[in-house]
This record gives structure tokens, C-alpha cells and sequence, in this order.
């Protein structure tokens, strides 16, 4: 079954930086194109970055260009999310995805709060 496990988030301040991860199983992790989602409050879920199954990344929304980026290590099954010169605006539940099958997956959220 496909299976994630999510990690890295916490608290950190403005401008500073954090990098997720999400160990992946379950599925044969280098054939497939990898995403990061996050959620804030009270709004909808919005995607973040996609990484294709050999590592090209592209990060979609504008305010998040030029701050972070996702990489994969197919040997390792991970995908990981660099967040740099975070903004409290960053502060939601972050989570990695992967289509299989024409079935979305979603790993459990990792919590990143941003505040000083």
C-alpha cells in the first residue's frame, strides 16, 4: 500500500528556513512524479511545487518562487521541501502527494508555524 511519512516541520522565525521530507513505500517511487501541497486556516489546500519522477522541480505559486524548492533522492524513497527566508504567510500543514493508478495519495502533514 502506498504510504508516507512526513517530517521536519516545527517552528521557526521569520526569514529563517526549514526543510521537510517525505518517506515514501508502497509504490515504485522513481517512476512518478512527486508534489508538495500545504494548507493554511480556513483556506484551501494549494499546490506548492511538483517534481518530476528524475528531479526537474517547478515551484507554482509566486509568492513562494526563489524560496523553495522540492529535490527528490530516488535511492532513498524521498522527496524533501526547502523552505528558505520563510514568511509568517508560510505558516500551514504541509503535505506530499503522489497520483498512482489515477488515485491521489497524501502523506499524514507536517505543522510549520512561522512567528517570532
Amino acid at each position: 500500500q502506498v504510504q508516507f511519512v512526513e517530517s521536519g516541520g516545527g517552528s521557526v522565525q521569520p526569514g529563517g528556513s526549514l526543510r521537510l521530507s517525505c518517506a515514501a513505500s508502497g509504490f515504485t517511487f522513481s517512476r512518478y512524479a512527486m508534489s508538495w501541497y500545504r494548507q493554511a486556516p480556513g483556506k484551501e489546500r494549494e499546490l506548492v511545487a511538483v517534481i518530476t519522477n528524475v528531479g526537474d522541480s517547478t515551484t507554482y505559486t509566486n509568492s513562494m518562487k526563489g524560496r523553495f524548492t522540492a529535490s527528490r533522492d530516488n535511492a532513498r524513497n524521498t522527496v524533501y521541501l526547502q523552505m528558505n527566508s520563510v514568511k509568517p504567510e508560510d505558516t500551514a500543514v504541509y503535505y506530499c502527494s503522489v497520483v498512482v493508478l489515477g488515485r491521489r495519495y497524501w502523506g499524514q502533514g507536517t505543522q510549520v508555524t512561522v512567528s517570532s
